[in-house]
């Protein structure tokens, strides 16, 4: 069975580019979330990137009372109750649907290892889901107010390949949606599990800050 391949707004930051980033974004979001943000980065000395913002796809949401929006999986409950009850298979249909993604990268002449999996709280659950899993060694797995989903089967289903990929996360100190608390677990088992985290907090709730932008910025152009 093919997977559909989802809805995507494309930005390249010049011709023939040579490197990707797949950037997911948030709950009741769409790909427009994050256009906006790749002209503030300071992209300099990186190869050319296509920045692809794929679309969630549209489901029920237990957590907003059955809502259809764009989400990458149902979420019964939110804050400290973020683990009851995960959607194992929400998350596994949208990891395919990413796969997908960076095989058509792969197809337009883009190796896996100059793909970035990057994505913004459901859209950071996402790129971890993904990243972890993945057979082929990405460029790296960006992270942003979120967190790992599915934490207790990492260590089995894990592949090699990503063992060594930078990975960043950040998190804002006064999240309301996903406490730090929640980050720093996800952070502290992937670094008992071997990774290489790159790690910053910052005074903001369940956003972005200009800071991190600079950050971003910084971490892109050491992995590309």
């Amino acid at each position: 069975m093919t997977t559909q391949l989802l809805e995507t707004i494309e930005i390249e930051s010049g011709a023939n580019p040579t490197a990707a980033v797949i950037w997911m974004h948030g709950l009741g979001a769409d790909a427009n979330d994050f256009v906006p943000i790749v002209k503030e980065l300071d992209l300099s000395d990186c190869p050319t990137i296509r920045f692809v913002f794929p679309n969630a796809p549209q489901i029920p949401v237990t957590l907003n009372g059955g809502y259809i929006m764009r989400a990458w999986y149902d979420i019964a409950a939110a804050g400290t109750d973020i683990n009851k009850r995960e959607d194992e298979t929400g998350l596994r249909q949208s990891q395919q649907q990413i796969n997908a993604l960076i095989a058509r990268e792969n197809a337009r002449g883009i190796p896996t290892d100059k793909i970035i999996l990057a994505g913004f709280s459901q859209g950071c659950a996402m790129s971890l889901q993904t990243g972890l899993r993945h057979p082929q060694k990405l460029a790296g797995i960006m992270g942003l107010s979120g967190y790992v989903p599915l934490a207790e089967k990492v260590a089995t289903e894990r592949h090699a390949a990503n063992q060594d990929t930078p990975i960043f996360l950040v998190h804002g100190t006064s999240d309301p949606v996903i406490p730090i608390q929640r980050a720093q677990q996800s952070r502290d088992l992937l670094l008992s599990l071997g990774y290489s985290i790159e790690w910053h907090d910052y005074w903001m709730q369940h956003s972005v800050s200009p800071q991190e932008i600079i950050d971003i910025g910084n971490w892109l152009r050491k992995v590309l």
